[in-house]
């Protein structure tokens, strides 16, 4: 699993690298910029280049940072007005100590430098850059039908960039950069290799947007929805000026009326129809991810242990083909990139950081940034920051610890309190799961809030114990020596169900002395996907440390009611400090709203479900762990 690329030491992560001083004094931003696409659709652009101190733009040709958003350029546009602001306003909140992610880190996150970079980065802007923010395809103002990512849509960003190369402002060396989808679309278009391409920065991008966020452990997640529809209201929000300019305002009121509403209809199909084919993994989902292997640009990947897409940081790491590459995981979630980021003891501010790769690569200048990582991690339950040059720690090796329902004595709050045991257990029981609503307070509710719900408090986040209440844990004793989690880990139950499909939703937890269950990570499997890949999962020393799943139609397995089998469930990576005294814990519950979405026609096909504790077929949580290392360079 690990990927050495380096022989040469690293630099530590609180390296600041030298960008220099802003070069021009102020922006020219024109929002009139129209890109053809060669079926006759129009791509509606802002250009931002550096201007003199009266807003007249610069000539001469610039490295051009490209930008693709669903989200309605506008947004980015008046967010840059902002950016500055919210910088300064962000300094005024005091970050926590970090050992947990906190409700005022996410406030802190604009002090980072996130702001600009998501807007368009005046940083970059200010030192000789030209950035354009690109509406795509039936989204903002830009004509045709949007297809998330669809094989039209990368045809258009590699027609984009060559469009870009022509234009008198371009020197021909061209970098792609985005936040969430626009972190996914800039791997697309790099899997593309287009001419000029030096460099990505993507942010809180996925691999597979649809295992990870759409279909998540077989089952729909209710926030796509939510995310679809606010992709929709922004492509009814156009910018006229540009259009009427542009003579193509009748076109893009043609567009929307023949589709008002792009894909919403398709996802309540796939939801709610018994069987659909794009409730599985397919060919037509395969076709709108990024070839990650062909990629030989550059490539800074920045992701975060609660983020939506957090299965995705090392497989993309790993998987990115030729070139060089940097992976940075914090601790925090989908709108907290950068949150303390620029202060002592942090990485460098996110755009200056932004700033330093893309003069690399698309420069020349000797920055140094190629010697950073390149892989830079925030370790969890102490905040540390670790520089390695692979992932997961290279000294750590896999353990196994046992499902027993012998009393830990530290859940009583919870449907069932059972032990996490280096032995097997003694005897044979079934523990079946609680049925019930589970509690809206909980991580999986903060992770699905892009971590906004983190301002209600510990228990949408930092504490599990609410959600512990409708689920059954299991929990080792105290332990007697500090302990670090690193890598992915794997939960084999035996179980039994009395329907023919049950759903299987994990957390793992560091239990402090006090009692608060923080989670860690988290996994989640539907019975019948449950068909492990072995050729494509992870095994260190002979264990299943991360058991990967086609979730395609031709795989289903089936579930006999009454009949016990096994399942291996995948828990996303983390890199974790466990402190003596503390306790590791696994809570299974039957369901995680608003994580996972059952259908009625699901639903209807479970009729409870159990763990078989049995020790002639024992279930286990096999990790990967090592003792504490010396110094922040473990």
């Amino acid at each position: 699993m690990a990927a050495p690329l380096s022989a040469v030491e690293s630099l530590p992560p609180d390296a600041r690298f030298e960008i220099g001083p802003e070069r021009f004094p102020a922006v020219h931003v024109d929002t009139g910029v129209a890109i053809p696409m060669s079926d006759g659709a129009v791509l509606c652009a802002d250009l931002i280049r550096p201007a003199y101190a009266r807003g007249v733009p610069v000539a001469g040709e610039f490295p051009v940072v490209v930008n693709f958003t669903p989200y309605n350029r506008m947004g980015n546009r008046y967010g840059a007005a902002v950016a500055r602001v919210g910088q300064r306003a962000g300094r005024r909140v005091r970050p926590s100590d970090r050992r947990r992610f906190r409700g005022r880190d996410l406030v802190h996150t604009t002090a980072g430098g996130v702001l600009d970079v998501w807007a368009a980065n005046r940083t970059l802007v200010s030192r000789g850059y030209a950035f354009l923010v690109v509406d795509v395809r039936g989204t903002g103002s830009s004509t045709g039908t949007w297809d998330f990512f669809g094989p039209r849509e990368h045809r258009d960003y590699a027609e984009t960039l060559a469009w870009i190369r022509e234009q008198r402002w371009c020197d021909g060396h061209l970098g792609v950069t985005g936040i969430s989808y626009g972190g996914i679309a800039a791997l697309i278009a790099a899997g593309d290799r287009p001419a000029g391409l030096d460099a990505v920065f993507a942010i809180v991008a996925g691999e597979d947007p649809v295992r990870e966020l759409g279909l998540t452990g077989g089952v729909p997640t209710p926030a796509m929805a939510l995310w679809m529809a606010a992709v929709n209201a922004g492509k009814w929000m156009p910018s006229p000026r540009g259009m009427v300019r542009n003579r193509v305002l009748g076109r893009y009121l043609r567009d929307r009326c023949r589709e008002p509403v792009s894909w919403l209809g398709r996802a309540r199909r796939i939801a709610f129809t018994d069987g659909h084919p794009d409730a599985y993994l397919n060919d037509q989902w395969a076709e709108r991810l990024p070839a990650l292997e062909r990629i030989t640009a550059a490539t800074w990947i920045h992701g975060a242990w609660h983020d939506v897409y957090n299965r995705s940081n090392f497989r993309m790491f790993e998987r990115v083909g030729s070139g060089s590459k940097q992976l940075v995981v914090d601790d925090g979630y989908h709108l907290s990139p950068g949150s303390g980021f620029g202060a002592p003891g942090n990485p460098q501010a996110l755009d200056e950081l932004q700033c330093a790769w893309f003069d690399r690569w698309l420069r020349g200048i000797d920055t140094g940034i190629e010697r950073y990582g390149p892989v830079t991690v925030r370790r969890q339950g102490c905040g540390t920051w670790l520089s390695r040059p692979h992932f997961p720690d290279s000294t750590a090796t896999p353990r196994r610890l046992y499902l027993t329902p012998d009393p830990s004595g530290s859940a009583a709050h919870s449907g069932l309190d059972g032990s996490l045991r280096p032995e097997p257990p003694a005897r044979v029981r079934l523990i079946p799961l609680p049925v019930g609503r589970r509690a809206v307070a909980s991580n999986d509710t903060a992770v699905m809030s892009l971590g906004i719900t983190t301002l209600f408090g510990p228990h949408f986040g930092a504490d599990d114990r609410r959600a512990e209440a409708t689920a059954v844990t299991f929990t080792t004793e105290p332990l007697t020596s500090d302990l670090v989690l690193s890598g992915p880990l794997n939960l084999h139950l035996r179980v039994r169900t009395g329907g023919t499909e049950a759903f299987w939703s994990v957390t793992v937890t560091d239990v402090e002395p006090a009692g608060a269950s923080a989670p860690l990570t988290r996994g989640a499997l539907l019975s019948s996907l449950r068909a492990v890949d072995t050729d494509h999962s992870t095994y260190v020393d002979g264990e299943l440390v991360s058991p990967m799943r086609s979730l395609r139609a031709d795989t289903v397995l089936p579930v006999v009611p009454g009949e016990p089998f096994d399942l291996d469930i995948e828990i996303n990576p983390t890199e974790a400090l466990l402190r003596a005294g503390h306790r590791l814990r696994v809570t299974v519950a039957p369901g995680s709203f608003p994580r996972h979405f059952l259908p009625p026609a699901l639903k209807r096909r479970i009729d409870g479900q159990g763990i078989v504790v049995d020790p002639a077929h024992p279930s286990y949580l096999t990790y990967l762990a090592t003792g504490v290392t010396g110094g922040p360079r473990a």
